[in-house]
């Protein structure tokens, strides 16, 4: 299979108007028409376009491995993306020191064009740690930045709390914001409340919404379910690594404590992979 016909299994894909709601496409929806058309950020972006989540591919030491990201680079290329997603959960970002954080973005930022946009992950658990990483980021190149719900304490975390935490980052923010919820990883889900609420800062500009909920989506978004998008959901990105080593790009290692895969779990995505005929 040609590299060019397996990248977008693995996508975020912006619609006209609409933000990225998860790793497969979205059309636009009643919420989300009103989220991006009260807002009007200071520096707007056109995120129509597809935008590939960057794994980080480390060595069989734990470090990372610029030249094998360098390469995928390379390969992407060949592909007509508008930009891509830096430091979400494909690229283990929990697990990155800050020095590497701002080390991958800034290499990304020299190795891409100019017109590619960069949507880099700069949650923080921290508000004033959010803000603080978030202009790093921005210093290094993001045009972007994708924020993550804080969840430590996330009993703590109301709808007042996460509007107010938003509010100050993007209130900071160099660049426009785009939330993050992913409660598969959290544990914590961005309300609907809280949701609409902040689409009215004209620096907040979409929302990336990993949850899954059919419901919720169905509220926020109209989303496409397809079978591509369980690969991820079902082994995690040590099976996104696999398969990315199975049609030539630079998987790499994970960083522990995630696991590589195990005899069974190979088994299985080679078995899922050949049975979609991708394989």
């Amino acid at each position: 299979m040609a590299r060019a016909t397996l990248a977008p299994r693995f996508l975020c894909q912006f619609w006209p108007r609409t933000p990225c709601a998860s790793p497969t496409r979205v059309a636009a929806g009643g919420v989300l028409r009103r989220f991006l058309a009260a807002a009007a950020p200071a520096r707007r972006l056109d995120l129509r376009g597809i935008y590939p989540p960057l794994v980080t591919p480390f060595t069989s030491q734990g470090g990372v491995d610029y030249a094998r990201l360098q390469e995928n680079l390379r390969l992407y290329a060949e592909i007509p993306f508008r930009g891509f997603v830096v430091h979400g959960s494909n690229g283990e970002a929990p697990y990155l020191t800050q020095e590497e954080c701002l080390e991958v973005v800034m290499r990304v930022h020299q190795a891409v064009p100019k017109e590619k946009l960069l949507l880099v992950g700069s949650g923080c658990e921290s508000t004033y740690c959010t803000i603080e990483k978030t202009k790093q980021m921005a210093d290094k190149g993001a045009d972007a930045a994708l924020v993550v719900t804080p969840c430590y304490f996330r009993g703590s975390m109301t709808s007042a709390a996460l509007i107010h935490h938003y509010t100050q980052v993007a209130d900071a923010s160099p660049i426009p914001v785009i939330l993050y919820s992913v409660p598969a990883n959290t544990g914590l889900e961005l309300p609907n409340e809280a949701v609409i609420n902040l689409a009215q800062h004209p620096n907040i500009v979409g929302i990336k919404d990993s949850d899954g909920n059919i419901t919720r989506l169905g509220l926020l978004v109209h989303k496409t379910q397809n079978e591509d998008f369980q690969v991820t959901r079902k082994f995690g990105v040590p099976g996104l690594k696999q398969a990315m080593e199975w049609f030539g790009y630079q998987g790499g290692f994970c960083r522990a404590p995630l696991l590589p895969l195990t005899e069974i779990q190979l088994m299985e995505l080679r078995h899922d992979f050949t049975s979609n005929g991708w394989l």
